[in-house]
């Protein structure tokens, strides 16, 4: 949780006045004096039967670091992300949430994919008929996307308190998701659409750089499997404040994630539609910056404050300025399986490319 304090310094000792030694063992509780701009942690001694409790306070600055003295890597104020706890996980959780999955998608194609049934192809023309070009259409179905997203994450708030974080979640991605297919499967159909701008396809490593860029974008651009059973709200939906892992390159790798593949795909098509799809999605998410980490210091308050003072938009920039130190064995917070089903997934995406341009012609859109 994003109130947790992960401490895992070693025992210490202290000498208590009968002549013992007690070891004092850092626990994970976590709480903020209201008097002093300081932090708590509460410490029981163990093997004491006169003293039970004691505590000691760290100033927000030392929690905060700055580039002449760098956070560790053992004080963590946000969570630790992608960890999957295999002896945690119920079987029935998740089948749930594969029923879930399958009434979503059976329920999003009838209600919008379906030519007979659905209202996608009737929401395609009506935006078509607002222009003839497919630049601006591109940027109209993006803007509608956008305009829903994040509005309905900025009202996520006053949404969970009406209705409860599960049903909040559950109209989200149901107004969310028909509007992103609509949005993905336009850009399929009409990508080679546009005025022609440039053509490198015949240029020796461009294909292995955009394929590369491609594939290190997705590792941005997804940190929402962290935990499926929360998007599937199988889980309760909770606003994370995660510190470790991809987010100790950028505090918004989704946004990097996205201006990579932005990048990737206009250098590889270079025509005017993927331009402006691309401006479009670039600008979505950098709205996005702003907005997250305003809702994060509404919902997190200091805990944030201290994440953002050793984190950073620009990816390394924490890094090499000092705010960030990287732990020795950094590589393991990569070595997840969030991170697995990440390279799968992206692998998978390749190669069926084929199919997904087949499905979106199908839908004549």
């Amino acid at each position: 949780m994003a109130s947790a304090l992960l401490l895992s310094s070693p025992p210490f000792f202290s000498h208590h006045p009968n002549g013992k030694n007690l070891v004092f063992r850092q626990t994970t509780s976590f709480t903020r004096s209201k008097s002093i701009r300081s932090y708590r942690f509460d410490i029981p001694f163990r093997k004491s039967p006169e003293i039970s409790l004691h505590s000691f306070r760290l100033p927000t600055k030392i929690l905060a670091g700055t580039s002449e003295n760098p956070v560790s890597d053992e004080l963590l104020v946000g969570e630790d992300s992608a960890v999957f706890d295999v002896g945690r996980q119920q079987i029935s959780s998740w089948l749930y949430f594969a029923g879930i999955l399958g009434t979503v998608l059976f329920v999003l194609d009838v209600v919008w994919l379906d030519s007979s049934t659905g209202y996608g192809k009737a929401f395609i023309d009506a935006v078509e008929s607002l222009s003839e070009s497919h630049e601006v259409l591109m940027l109209i179905l993006i803007l509608i996307f956008a305009t829903v997203h994040s509005g309905m994450a900025s009202l996520r708030d006053v949404g969970e308190k009406l209705i409860g974080e599960r049903a909040y979640r559950v109209l989200f991605a149901g107004i969310s998701l028909p509007l992103a297919i609509s949005t993905v499967v336009y850009f399929i159909n009409h990508r080679y659409d546009g005025v022609q701008l440039w053509q490198l396809h015949s240029v020796p490593f461009v294909h292995e750089l955009v394929w590369i860029s491609s594939f290190i974008s997705f590792y941005f651009l997804y940190p929402s499997t962290f935990n499926l059973l929360e998007v599937a709200a199988v889980d309760k939906p909770k606003m994370h404040l995660w510190e470790t892992g991809i987010m100790r390159i950028t505090r918004h790798p989704q946004m990097v994630g996205q201006v990579i593949w932005c990048l990737a795909h206009t250098l590889w098509i270079g025509n005017s539609v993927v331009v402006a799809a691309s401006f479009g999605l670039i600008g979505h998410h950098l709205f996005g910056v702003w907005n997250g980490d305003r809702r994060l210091a509404l919902r997190h308050g200091e805990a944030f404050e201290v994440v953002k003072s050793r984190t950073s938009v620009v990816p390394f920039a924490a890094i090499i300025d000092g705010r960030q130190k990287l732990p020795k064995d950094y590589y393991k917070e990569f070595l997840r399986l969030p991170y697995l089903v990440i390279t799968a997934l992206t692998l998978g995406a390749y190669w069926v490319h084929p199919l997904m341009q087949a499905a979106s012609f199908r839908l004549h859109w």
